[in-house]
Formats: C-alpha cells, structure tokens, sequence
C-alpha cells in the first residue's frame, strides 16, 4: 500500500515539474536558512554546559549601589576565592583565573599569547582535557605552564611538548607540565596557556586588598547545595571581612551558574537579567517564522493545485478510500517532499557555512557523526513535511465526491480565504524585518556620526611589554626626532577602552553619599591632549616634563566636574586611591566605551598611578606606511626580543559598532531570503491562477480589454494583500524597534518614511514578481484558450 502510495506521489511531483520545483526551492531555502540559525543559537546555548560538573559551578559576583543605581560585576577580589573555599564548608573548591600576557620564547620562536593565571584546581573543576599530563599536578609547581595544543604546534611543531622548556619574557623559564586539547567553540574562556597562581605572587601581582576587584572567581559548591542557601550565607562576605577597617564595603556577592555567565550578562538593579540571550530569542523567533514561511508556499500551493486533484479525490473516494487514508497519502507526499527539500538545504548549508561562520565570527558545522544530528534532521524533516501537508491534507481530502464529478465543485472566491491569509502573515513578517533591518540600520548609522570627542585618525598605540617601559623616554624622543611621530604619551588604557574605575573619592563640598560615585580612571604622564586630540575646556594639559608636580596632576572631563558640582575645578584637590590629585585640566567629554550610552565621569590621572599602553599620533607628512616602519624599527631598537604590534585607534572604534552591525547585517540577510521565499509562493499563485483564469482572459481579449487592462485585474488581487500586510506590520515593527531603541541612551526617532519605504519595496517586489505571470497571460493568443468553446 505504502510504495503504491510512493508511486502516486512521485507522478504528481513529477507530472508537476515546476510547482515541484518551486516548492522544493522554497523548502530548501526555508530549512536551510532555518538550520544555519539553529546552528548559531544551539552554540550559543551550550556555552560551557559541556563540563562535567557544570550544575554545580558557580561564578561569583558583586553587587553595590553607584550613582544612584545598584550595579552588579563579575571582577572580585583576588582574595575572595580563597576565603570563601576556608570559611564556607559548602564550597568544594574555589579558582581564579586573571589575564595575561607574556612572550614564550622557544629557540628562535617568540610569539605575544594570551593566557591565564589559575589556581591548582582549575583543571579538575572545567572539563578541558588534557591530551598530555595530569590534572590534579599539572599546575601544583611554580614553573609548570601548561599549553593548548595548537600552542604547541606553533611552539614545538610535531614534536611531543611535554617536559619541554619555555621561556616567559626572557626571565624565567617553565616546563610543559600538561598540553590541552584546544577549547571548543562553545565557552567563554579564552587562552593559551595556564600559569600557576603562585607564579603570580612571586612577580608581585598579588594582593589582599577586599578594594581591588580584578580576577574572576568561581566555586564548585557540593552536591546537593542549593544556589539560593549558598547566595544567603556569602553575601555578606567582602562586609564582614572590610568592617573594622578604615576602607569599610557595603558590596555584597552573589552567584551567577557559569552555564547562565554568557548568555546573561545584563546587569539591571543588581541582577543579570539579559543580554546575549535576548539576540538569541530574536533569531529563534526569525527561524521559525522563515520555516512557517517555506510551509506556508506548500500550503498555498497545494491548495491551488486543488482543482487539478479533485477529481483525483473524488474517484478514490467513490472505489472506498478513506478519508484517514487520504490524509496519510498527502502528509507522506509532503514529508517526501520535506525531504528533498532537506538534501538540497544540507548543500546550502555546507556551501554557506564558510561565510556564515565569518560573519557570526564562529566556527560552526554539523556533527555527523553524533546520533542526536541524525534523530534532530529525522525529526526536523517530519515536523516540516507535516506541518507544510496538514492544511492541504485535510483541504483536499475534505472534497465531496458528488460535486467534484458533477463538475460543480468550486474554489472559493470569498473575500477572505485561508490562501489569503496565509499570504498576509508571510508578507507581514518579511515587511516586519524590512523595517527593522532599515531601523537597525539607520541607528548604527547615527552612532557613528556621533562625535568620539577625540581624532582617531592617524592615531595608534601599542602595549607596553618587555623593555619599553625601562626605555620609554628614549622610544618617545626618537619616535619624535625620526619624524614617525608628532607626540607620544602613555596610559592606563588605550583610548577606546576602558581597563578601571574607583569609587570613594572626596572633594571640596563631597558628602558622604558623593564616596559611592565611580570614576573611570585613565593615565597620562605628557601630550595627552596633543595625542589624542581632546579639547581642553580650563586648564592645562598634564606635563611632568614641565611641571615634576604633575605626577600627581589629574584632568577631569566634563561629565566628572558635573557630578562633583566644582565651579572652580582647576586647582581643586581631589582624594583618591590614597593620595591628593592636584586638578590641572578639564578636557570635553570624549567617547571612550559605548557610543550608544552618556560619557561617564572619567579622572586622567598622573605618572603615579599605573600604565599599559602608549600612544602616538602619526607624522601626517609621511605615508602610514612609512610612519610605522619608521616606528618599528625604534621599537625593535629597544625591545628586539618582542613581535611589532600596532593598533588602530579608528579600527578598535569600529569594533564598538561590531554586535549591532552583526544583527543588522544577519536581519538584512533573512529579510532578504524571507522576500525571497515570499515571492517564489507568490510566483506559484500567480501562475496558478493565470492558468485557471485563461479562459476567462482571452473572453476579455476578444471584446477589447488591452494588456494593461488584463495585467492590472490579475496583479490587483496580489498587491491589495500585501498593502494589508503591510498595515498589520506596521504597527508590529514600531513597537519592536520602539522597544529595542529604548535600551540606548542615544538613539534616533522612528520615523515615518521608514514604513512608506518599506511598503514602496515590498509592493514593487511583489508586483514585479507576478507581472511576469500576469503579462504573460494578457499577450497570450485568445483563439488558442477559446478553440475548445
């Protein structure tokens, strides 16, 4: 019965190659489109759920109120972790991790990685494998380093690494103690290398202070410790151990599931509440819109296809088919479909995964060779095929056999029929995400425009490693005197970063409550306003070279003397970071983390605080070019064992704009494929009602309708729906953009234009769409659709 059934639905694919061929091609785009998404959201997912015991790893966190706001961060002390592990019987086991950056040299390979500083434990409490090594000792020596395995190969080729030397910035030298299976694409942890913990105290980077919040710490808590239990008992902690000291806290922590850290990092009254999560809620969303979109064509399709199969129906019901059976037959037709349909979308995955994986910056593919790949596909092509064969299914086995071979059988021409509706709600998502993408668009458009308050042009930095900091003032001097460079100074941060902040500071006329105000802190010791082009609004510039003084010298920007409420502030004296800043300067605010939120208050800070990179503007008289080779071979002069690496101001702007563009760029890609999918229905309706209606077209020709005429009547239909659609999405995509705005402190208005433009394109997309049809049948000869009458 089945492979008589295989049969009859293979004739009608086949007898039909180009309602088959539409159908397929929108199915095949449909899941592909579908598949891609999924892809993307089951990484994002599954970010770090992949360790063994990741119900029972925890990161913690702070919470405290800030300029009238209660805020919550990941960085905590560096003492935490231990504390809580000794006083917390709860705790299994507690690990830092904190960032570096070193050069491991081998032989005559030095290469600039990144990595981390961790406790003991950190490798028996995440579950990366070791290829070679041992996870309880692998980090129990001060001079143990254990490497990624494509660390290795850049290091040591095919060579087995372990036991093997490595030089760390040309001062110590650690034996590979463990070589790592490199990191899935699935976590939030990102390095190369592990350092012990104790190597960090030995080179003085340690410290107990409760105040310095600069490490991530998690804790495995035992079984059967509840989250909430453990969040009562430690929340208190960074108070009770600050009370009877002269810097009390009224910070508390809190716990965040490490599995929860990536895709809720929104912090909202002291909580994450969101983030990366809501994108994957918006894409999950596109995805299943763009599959009911696919189904939506084979719907549509089918159903007018009804007439051609009626009597089909109507026999096979008069010889005793039941209704049951039918139904089965048209599912099964569907779902053989659907799976055709799946093939050709696996090749367009397979094909596109490559740029795709470039623009969502990830390294995605299908795993074969996991089970649950295959039942996922299986599943996935049996809930399109019926979910795309349901609605004709029962439409066409719902025909009464009397009236389809008397011939009085009639499609419907009601005002308002399932096809139309259908029709309405794919081209109302599709002009949904045509105005968001504009929307999206047009805000990142003016975030850019906004005015960073300082020239990136020809500005770049570098990082300070090795000897540079030992050489600086002569690197400076010849930086300027070679002509690579008109000014150089050094900083806390580059300029497009934020590195710190610090809050309980005083000032002339500060209250108590002015001490839970936070500043970002950046660093200069000469030329910062020269190098980066800030304006300078009173005062000066910071100058040790002119003024020694100036060591503790501190410019405020505007949004700072703001919140101090200074009228006078050159001169003023602020107390911070257990010293008294002279203020030598007030500088324009300038952008220097998101261009879509207010400038904070920001304190640029003398020689006596801390640095991490220099800046210099470029000589605008040379070429780029020249100006950096000019720069390298000074930096290489003095620092030779260290790789060149030079930075962009400008580029690192851009990276500010990279999430929001990505969104827009992937709404602007499903929109497009959305329309796609749209039209290639509206193609099949359009040829299928041109068919049914020939008769009565060349009727019209013979009494003297023209062309334009024929056109009009037969597009006329198609065109009033999508205008409906486009009244019902209007309202629909202002509020979704309204909303999504709303979470930027600076943001354009939605404008009307956006919908007139919207409803310009989705009409002249869908009239160009079934001219074709509808031109075709209006040139038609009459005397070849009337020679039968």
């Amino acid at each position: 019965m089945f492979s008589n059934y295989f049969k009859i639905a293979f004739r009608n694919l086949w007898k039909n190659k180009a309602f088959s061929f539409i159908n397929i091609a929108g199915l095949a785009v449909g899941m592909a489109s579908a598949i891609l998404i999924l892809l993307w959201i089951q990484n994002e997912m599954s970010h770090d759920h992949f360790h063994e015991k990741a119900d029972r790893i925890y990161t913690l966190n702070n919470r405290d109120k800030f300029n009238g706001d209660l805020w919550a961060w990941s960085s905590t002390p560096k003492i935490l972790g231990p504390t809580v592990k000794q006083e917390f019987p709860e705790v299994e086991d507690a690990v830092r991790t904190n960032y570096s950056t070193f050069l491991l040299s081998v032989g005559d390979k030095h290469l600039n990685v990144q990595g981390y500083f961790t406790d003991t434990g950190f490798l028996n409490m995440f579950s990366f494998p070791l290829i070679n090594g041992n996870t309880s000792t692998a980090l129990n020596s001060i001079n143990k380093i254990v490497i990624t395995q494509e660390l290795s190969k850049k290091l040591f080729g095919d060579e087995n690494a372990m036991g093997k030397i490595i030089r760390l910035d040309s001062t110590d030298n650690f034996t590979v103690s463990g070589v790592l299976k490199d990191l899935p694409n699935n976590t939030k942890f990102d390095f190369e290398y592990l350092l012990p913990w104790s190597y960090m105290n030995k080179i003085g980077w340690n410290d107990s202070a409760w105040g310095n919040n600069s490490v991530q710490t998690y804790v495995l808590l035992k079984n059967n410790v509840s989250q909430k239990t453990f969040d009562a008992k430690v929340k208190n902690i960074t108070i009770d151990h600050t009370k009877n000291t002269g810097d009390a806290s009224t910070t508390q922590v809190f716990t965040q599931k490490l599995a929860d850290q990536w895709l809720y990092s929104k912090s909202e009254n002291g909580q994450y509440v969101g983030g990366r999560v809501e994108t994957v809620k918006l894409f999950a969303i596109i995805a299943a819109f763009i599959l009911l979109i696919a189904c939506i064509n084979f719907m549509n399709l089918s159903t007018a296809r009804s007439e051609k199969r009626a009597k089909e129906v109507g026999i096979r019901k008069v010889v005793g088919a039941q209704k049951r059976l039918l139904i089965l037959q048209f599912i099964g037709e569907s779902i053989m479909l659907a799976f055709i349909a799946f093939v050709l979308a696996i090749l367009i995955v397979e094909l596109s995964l490559p740029g795709f994986n470039n623009l969502v910056d990830k390294k995605l593919y299908i795993d074969w060779s996991n089970t649950s790949y295959w039942l996922f596909a299986i599943a996935f092509i049996v809930f399109t095929g019926v979910l795309a064969g349901s609605y004709p299914a029962f439409y066409l086995s719902s025909y009464k056999p009397v009236k389809v071979l008397k011939g009085t059988f009639k499609a419907s021409n009601a005002l308002v029929t399932p096809r139309k509706v259908l029709v309405v709600i794919q081209f109302t998502f599709a002009i949904a995400l045509i105005i968001c993408t504009i929307i999206v668009e047009r805000q990142i458009q003016y975030a850019q425009s906004r005015d960073s308050g300082f020239v990136r042009d020809k500005l770049v930095y570098t990082f300070i490693q090795g000897d540079v900091d030992k050489h600086y003032d002569l690197i400076r001097n010849e930086l300027i005197s070679n002509g690579a460079a008109v000014s150089v100074t050094k900083s806390m941060s580059p300029i497009t970063q934020r590195y710190s902040d610090g809050w309980g500071w005083s000032w002339p006329g500060a209250t108590e409550d002015d001490k839970k105000t936070d500043f970002v802190r950046m660093a200069s010791d000469v030329d910062f306003v020269k190098t980066m082009g800030v304006q300078i609004v009173q005062g000066r510039d910071i100058d040790v070279y002119k003024y020694p003084t100036d060591s503790m010298a501190m410019m405020l920007n505007e949004s700072a003397v703001k919140v101090m409420r200074l009228k006078n502030p050159v001169g003023s004296i602020i107390n911070a970071d257990g010293g008294e800043w002279h203020v030598v300067g007030v500088v324009k605010d300038f952008i220097y983390e998101s261009p879509y939120e207010k400038v904070q208050q920001l304190a640029i800070m003398g020689p006596k605080s801390w640095f991490t990179t220099i800046h210099f503007k470029l000589n605008p008289a040379n070429s780029t070019q020249k100006d950096l080779q000019l720069a390298e071979k000074v930096f290489k002069k003095y620092n030779p064992q260290y790789p060149v690496t030079f930075n962009f101001a400008d580029e690192s702007y851009a990276q500010k704009f990279r999430e929001e563009k990505r969104t827009g760029t992937l709404a602007a890609l499903f929109a497009g494929l959305t329309i796609f999918i749209s039209c290639l229905g509206l193609f099949g309706l359009a040829t299928y009602m041109a068919e049914n209606r020939i008769k009565e077209i060349g009727v019209r020709k013979v009494l003297g309708a023209s062309v334009m005429s024929i056109t009009g009547l037969l597009s006329k239909d198609f065109l009033m729906l999508v205008i409906f659609s486009l009244i019902i999405a209007t309202p629909i995509a202002w509020w979704a953009m309204y909303a999504w705005l709303k979470t930027y402190t600076y943001h354009i208005d939605v404008e009307w234009w956006v919908f007139v433009l919207a409803g310009l394109l989705s009409i002249t997309i869908a009239l160009l769409t079934v001219s074709y049809q509808s031109i075709r049948a209006a040139i038609a000869n009459p005397a070849k659709s009337l020679r039968t009458e």
